[in-house]
This record gives structure tokens, C-alpha cells and sequence, in this order.
């Protein structure tokens, strides 16, 4: 999500709302602002401490729209250090922060706070703080497009609410270290609501108690890294029904929070599409990578999030994105593309996470391309190859997909459809479906609750595939075009080149004479003969529907 992470971003636009400033997902943005530096960058004052464990207690008073509450921010000091930063939307007041008993001096800027330690904390010792805060949240009007909390109410007029922060940031409800590469390794999330309503976050729920003031308290543990976007509460008159699913490392279980009036529905909705999502993921991606803590949908009044073990619901119980097939083939109308998709990012985005927002399309080029291989496992290759040609049409190519890095930025919603495109042509490329395979587990597994980098994704498929696709990932990540095969045809003879923006560019390509057997050609960028015999321009065929790019036959 952002959380197309958590749904469909390149078809909406996504509003990151702040008291100081407001920007859009995928759209572009040519000035930054110290505000977004203070987001986007790891300083010194974030990388002296690297986060254990948060215990987030917080109180939803719904009639007022207002929440109030505490963190405990449990640390290892990375260096010596006496002075750091968190972050909290400016919007919410920071009551005060504790720290052995004693409050602590403390200083804002923007969204960014700056806490002063009355002695230093001493590289790789242990320590921790906690801070108080209250306030009226940014309301979400379009989550999860917009970000912050949707104050909602059910059919029956019950309250409904929800989070959603992908982009804008946990920070806009809950005081955290706010930048994607450092993950917390574990944390309970206690959310306080009023007494006959349920709160559903994530992990798995540890007690329930009911408070004096009219409110109850659930306290959820996440027994695992989680990055700060996807910490979510889920407020509403939920009812729980649960299966279990038997996967490669054992028993998973499987719940699921609904609205009393669809439990029908819902029961019959997942199990058509859930167990089935399951065994293509983990047959291409390996296990899920929460088993400790668990699987569940929940139902939300927006469309959809991928919130780790808690993925947020809202598709109405249709197949297809609000009942339309993305693709234009048709072969998307036979799932839940919410179900699907938001729960391919347990794996791309919540498994693997980037450690800078500007590389999001590791979260969402891998996930957009997940749905094509559950249409493999599902419908064969050929329908999940078609439904991956289809979603170029929504391609736009406007700006790279790489964004600018260390301002909280992502690259341009290309890297949904052209994103998935890439690494379809890059399998093309490997001509190995077995390999190609390996690869992708070994994705997860290598960086198994890990933070990653662009390089990193790129390094390890260049090692584990015996090529060099740098300059293949740099033409589709960097650059807004694709790269066009260029054909002429003198004297008896073809002659072929690629036209793109990467020096020496030479991928590898699938071409035929008509009615013949498809055979590799490996291109430079500049002209030289092909061995094609009885290829001419009418006859000539390239293999557009497993590599994205362009042909040009000449006039």
C-alpha cells in the first residue's frame, strides 16, 4: 500500500494528508520540503536506535473522533547517542514522554519529534521509552486511498472504523519510528473501544478486558517483524468464524471478522478463494511467512489493505476489482483480485519490505505479477500469460517506477502493470520455469523478514539466474519507456537492434517466421543481420505476449 499494498493505486489516487503539507500517491512531485526529508531520511537521530518492541495502547473514542493513548518504544542503541528522533502527525499532541520515571524535554518539527536524553545512552545497550499522546486524527474520506482513520457505520448504523497509512505513514494516528527500514520485532497492540464493539488487529488476540469506563480492551501480539503501515485496528460489530489450512510448514489457521449479516456469504466467498490462494503462494513463493501469527481477512468498509495477518477486506464478496476484470481477458472475473492481491503482499511488501518507499515496486510489481501465477496454478500458464498482456493497457509510462529516495516518495503507479510485465519478460528471458521458480523462493527465504533495496532484489536474481538483467531492470524501473525492437529488411536480409535508454542494452528475445518454432535472438543496439531464413516483414514474428516491448518493422 500503500497498499493497493493495498489495492488498486493506479486507478484512484492516493492522498497522503498532513496538517503541514499534502501530496498524492502516484502523482508527481518536483519540490520536497524539509518536512519530507524529515519523513523520508535515515539520519543519525533514526539510526541510533534500532526498535525492539512497541506496546501501542490506544483508545478509540468514536462519537468524538479522537483517540488517546501510549507507546512503548523498547530499543538497542546502534551508537552512542543522547538525543532521537520519533514521529507523530502534527495534528496529535504529544502529552508527554517518559523515561525512567522522569519526562523528558522534547521538541517538534513538523511531524517529526525530537527527544533529549538527561544522560547518553551507550552503543548496544538496552533501553526504552514511552510516549503519551491524544488528539483528533486525520479522518480518511476515500481510505484507503487517502490515509488515516475512517469513521464509518455498518448497514445497521453501528459504528464501523478502521486504519489505513500506507504512504502517509503510520505516524498520521500512532507515536513510531515512521520509515520503512526499521521493523519492529515484535509488538502488542491494545486497542480500547466501546464495550459491545470488537477490535481485530494483528497477530493473535491475547485477552479481552472489560475496562470500568464503558469500554473494552483487545490486546493483539505480533510475534514477528512488522512494518509500521501495516499495524492496523478494525473496529465493528464483527463476528468470527475460522478453518485451518494445511500448508507447507504445518497447520495454519485461518480467521475470519465479518459483519454478522454476511457470515453466509463470506463463509462460501473465502472458501472459494482463499485455501486455493494459499497453495499457489506457497507452491511459487514459499511458505507464508506468518504462521506464528496466523491468517485473517477482515471486513472493512474500504476495498482493501494488505495489513500483515490481518488483511483488510472490503470487495463485497464479488470476483474480479469491484466485479470488473482488470485485464480485459476475462480470465479476472473467476477470483477475488482483493482476496488475491492483498494477500500476495503477505509475501512482497510484508515479507520482503523496502527499506525506502522510493522502491516500492518491490512490493507491488511482484504482487501485481502474483495474480498471474495464481491464474497459472489455477486456469495453465497460457491464461495467467494472457490476463499479464492484458493489464498493458492500463500502462501509462509517464514517469520511471523507481521514485526519488529519502523523501518518502514512491515511482510512478506503473510499477503495478508494468512492474508485473517486467518480470514476466525477465521469466521469458530465463526460459525456465523451474529455475524461475527457485528464484522466487529463494526471494523469500533469503530475505526472510527483511527490509531490501532495489540492488539487493536485482543482485540476487542476477546470481541466482547465471545473467545479467541490471540493464533490464534498470530500462523498465528507471526509464519511462520500453525498449522497441527495431527490424529492417535489405537485399534478402534482416537486420535487427534494440532502441532503448540503457547503454549496450541486449536482451535476449523470442522471435519466428510465421507457422515456425519461436528461437532466441540476442539483439545489441546497433544493426546487424539475424539468421531468419524466409523472414520478411509480413511473415516475421516476435513473441509479444511473454516480452513487454514494442516492434518496429520500419516504413
Amino acid at each position: 500500500m500503500f497498499n493497493i499494498k493495498k489495492c488498486l493505486r493506479t486507478l484512484a489516487i492516493i492522498t497522503i494528508c498532513s496538517s503541514t503539507a499534502s501530496a498524492q500517491l502516484m502523482q508527481s512531485k518536483q519540490e520536497f520540503t524539509r518536512a519530507d526529508t524529515l519523513r523520508g531520511m535515515l539520519t543519525p537521530l533514526r539510526t541510533c536506535y534500532d526498535i525492539n518492541y512497541y506496546h501501542l495502547d490506544t483508545k478509540f473514542d468514536i462519537d468524538k473522533k479522537y483517540i488517546s493513548g501510549s507507546n512503548l518504544f523498547k530499543f538497542t542503541a546502534t551508537q552512542n547517542f543522547s538525543k532521537l528522533q520519533f514521529d507523530l502527525y502534527d495534528n496529535l499532541k504529544v502529552e508527554k514522554v517518559v523515561y525512567k520515571g522522569q519526562n523528558l524535554p522534547f521538541t517538534r518539527e513538523f511531524n517529526a519529534v525530537f527527544v533529549t536524553f538527561p544522560i547518553a545512552i551507550k552503543k548496544g545497550s538496552h533501553d526504552e521509552f514511552t510516549v503519551y499522546y491524544s488528539g483528533n486524527p486525520t479522518i480518511a474520506k476515500r481510505a484507503p486511498w487517502d490515509g488515516g482513520v475512517e469513521f464509518n457505520t455498518d448497514s445497521l448504523g453501528k459504528p464501523w472504523v478502521a486504519t489505513a497509512c500506507q504512504g502517509a505513514g503510520a505516524s498520521i494516528w500512532w507515536p513510531t519510528k515512521d520509515h520503512q527500514a526499521d521493523e519492529v520485532d515484535s509488538m502488542l497492540i491494545s486497542i480500547s473501544v466501546p464495550t459491545g464493539l470488537k477490535d481485530v488487529s494483528n497477530g493473535r488476540l491475547r485477552k479481552t478486558a472489560t475496562l470500568p469506563d464503558g469500554y473494552t480492551r483487545f490486546d493483539w501480539f505480533v510475534s514477528n517483524p512488522i512494518n509500521n503501515y501495516d499495524v492496523a485496528a478494525n473496529i465493528g460489530d464483527y463476528v468470527h468464524f475460522g478453518d485451518t489450512y494445511d500448508g507447507e510448514k504445518g497447520k495454519l489457521t485461518l480467521d475470519y471478522w465479518i459483519l454478522p449479516y454476511h457470515e453466509q456469504l463470506a463463509k462460501k466467498h473465502f472458501d472459494a478463494n482463499v485455501k486455493r490462494m494459499l497453495k499457489a503462494f506457497e507452491h511459487w513463493f514459499g511458505p507464508y511467512p506468518w504462521y506464528e501469527d496466523g491468517y485473517k481477512l477482515v471486513e472493512t468498509h474500504h476495498l482493501g489493505m494488505e495489513h500483515q495477518s490481518a488483511v483488510a477486506y472490503g470487495n463485497k464478496y464479488r470476483n474480479g476489482y469491484l466485479g470488473r476484470d482488470l485485464s480485459g481477458t476475462g480470465r479476472g472475473l473467476n477470483w477475488d483480485f482483493i482476496i488475491i492481491h492483498e494477500s500476495g503482499h503477505e509475501w512482497f511488501g510484508n515479507n520482503i519490505t523496502s527499506k525506502d518507499l522510493a522502491d516500492m515496486w518491490i512490493h507491488e510489481s511482484f504482487t501485481n505479477y502474483s495474480e498471474s501465477l495464481f491464474i497459472e496454478s489455477n486456469y495453465g500458464k497460457q491464461a495467467g500469460l494472457e490476463y499479464v498482456q492484458g493489464t498493458r493497457r492500463l500502462v501509462k509510462n509517464d514517469e520511471p517506477i523507481i521514485g526519488p529516495y529519502n523523501v518518502n516518495k514512491e515511482g510512478s503507479g506503473d510499477m503495478y502493470y508494468k512492474g508485473g510485465n517486467m518480470l514476466g519478460t525477465i521469466r521469458a528471458v530465463i526460459n525456465d520455469d523451474a529455475k524461475w521458480r527457485k528464484i522466487l523462493r529463494g526471494l523469500n527465504a533469503t530475505f526472510y523478514h527483511q527490509t531490501v533495496t532495489t540492488s539487493q532484489i536485482v543482485n540476487y536474481i542476477n546470481q541466482q539466474s547465471g545473467m545479467n538483467f541490471t540493464p533490464i531492470f534498470d530500462q523498465y524501473l528507471r526509464y519511462t519507456t520500453i525498449p522497441t525492437l527495431n527490424f529492417k529488411f535489405e537485399n534478402g536480409k534482416v537486420y535487427v537492434k534494440w532502441t532503448a535508454d540503457v547503454k549496450n542494452f541486449n536482451m535476449p528475445i523470442k522471435v519466428r517466421v510465421k507457422g515456425g518454432d519461436y528461437k532466441f535472438i540476442t539483439p545489441t543496439t546497433t544493426f546487424a543481420p539475424v539468421n531468419l531464413t524466409g523472414a520478411k516483414k509480413d511473415n516475421l514474428e516476435v513473441d509479444t505476449l511473454e516480452f513487454y516491448v514494442n516492434v518496429d518493422k520500419g516504413n
